[in-house]
């Protein structure tokens, strides 16, 4: 057992105590706009400064160990040297093995969140996503170490490969945001630049966003089927593009839209794709992370976000993410600390209303001996998943392409167990 710690003061919060049994469902802790703040990342799950700067170092650790070809001990770009975890305070754990006949117990359900450790969840991969060319595999224990590393490790064991972001929609209502400008003026004690981070946030919509990659995957699964050759793919894409008059059709043919089978790599696997288009599916995860990471730009865009970054086209919905470095927001006052960015996994479920949809998602790296704690995997509603927190001001949703021998995206996925 881990030992109880004081929870340190990190943004506008007092001490507290905070179990993920008896956390509230983050839609009617944050989104407000009536004056209050948001929660931060660490408030709500407990965790102190040196929690999120390791949180913050393996996040990064994780990122480089996710690059095909890349040495294990360098730093990714952007990378601050300063969070680089020693041997000794690395204390995240790869959790053991499960028998692949032992059926997961029922997750702790509360609002529009069902919580449970990392072992019972591997149970449930086991049973319910790990199936290739449909029967149930054990999760091996480079799967495990994946896993281990919390949020992205929820979609890295998913997706088979670490998350790369290059293919990602959001939805920006510009006349809301210039009308927000107009309008309103920043509140008692809010700097300008701390005024127009705010009105950026709330002009992103993110269940048109979602809308936008979920129905950008159906064309893009549309095009695969009977494609047994990127060039096959590419026409029955356009075709697609063509009937809806998608403005995609007229992205050049060199972006991330076109290429993004290609560069998959399950896609050349012998066991995976094959590079048979036709034997692929697109499905979707999302990234949560803040605007404000450019090392050239200024300081308070750095602390309340920038307006102009990370911003969708607005005829196409892409994001050109080439800009997110992983860093997490800068503190605007001392004794703060916000985590880096945070992973939901959807695969392609079909259920048509987004409110109803299940994002799998986790606190933070597996440490159960550590101070830190043992990892929790959370299944939320997209209410749940989309409300965010003050450490956040941007949310993308990506589409990448699994082989559709994997069952790691069931259509139909119900909150909790059994």
């Amino acid at each position: 057992m881990h030992k109880r710690r004081i929870f340190l003061a990190l943004t506008t919060v007092g001490v507290v105590t905070c179990t993920t049994a008896l956390m509230p469902s983050v839609s009617l802790a944050v989104g407000r706009d009536d004056g209050g703040k948001e929660d931060s990342y660490a408030a709500r799950h407990g965790l102190t400064v040196d929690d999120v700067r390791q949180i913050n170092a393996l996040n990064e650790k994780a990122l480089d160990l996710g690059q095909p070809g890349k040495p294990p001990h360098l730093l990714p770009p952007g990378a601050v040297e300063s969070l680089r975890p020693s041997a000794s305070a690395d204390d995240r754990v790869t959790p053991p093995a499960e028998p692949l006949d032992r059926m997961p117990d029922a997750y702790r359900a509360h609002g529009g969140r069902a919580t449970t450790g990392v072992s019972n969840y591997i149970r449930k991969w086991q049973q319910a996503y790990s199936h290739r060319d449909g029967k149930a595999r054990q999760m091996t224990e480079a799967q495990r170490e994946q896993l281990s590393y919390g949020c992205v490790g929820i979609t890295w064991v998913n997706s088979g490969t670490y998350p790369a972001n290059k293919l990602a929609f959001a939805s920006f209502d510009e006349n809301k945001y210039n009308s927000g400008l107009r309008n309103n003026s920043p509140r008692p004690g809010e700097t300008r630049a701390e005024f127009e981070g705010r009105i950026a946030k709330g002009s992103f919509d993110e269940t048109k966003g979602f809308k936008r990659a979920r129905d950008v995957a159906s064309i893009m699964n549309k095009a695969l089927e009977n494609s047994h050759d990127v060039g096959a793919y590419v026409n029955n894409l356009k075709a697609e593009l063509a009937k809806s008059g998608d403005p995609l059709l007229h992205e050049d043919g060199r972006s991330a839209f076109y290429s993004a089978l290609s560069s998959t790599p399950s896609f050349k696997e012998r066991d995976g794709g094959n590079f048979d288009p036709s034997r692929m599916k697109a499905v979707v995860h999302s990234k949560h992370f803040w605007s404000g990471q450019d090392p050239r730009g200024s300081s308070d865009k750095r602390k309340y976000g920038d307006p102009n970054a990370f911003r969708p086209d607005q005829g196409t919905g892409l994001v050109d993410m080439s800009g997110d470095r992983n860093v997490s927001r800068s503190p605007a006052n001392p004794g703060e600390r916000y985590v880096n960015f945070d992973y939901g996994w959807f695969g392609d479920q079909t259920e048509p209303d987004p409110k109803r949809t299940v994002w799998t998602h986790a606190n933070h790296y597996h440490s159960p001996d550590g101070d830190m704690g043992p990892m929790q995997v959370y299944e939320s509603t997209f209410p749940n998943w989309s409300a965010g927190y003050a450490d956040f001001d941007r949310g993308a949703y990506v589409i990448t392409f699994i082989p559709k021998s994997w069952n790691t995206a069931p259509a139909k996925v119900k909150q909790g167990w059994p």
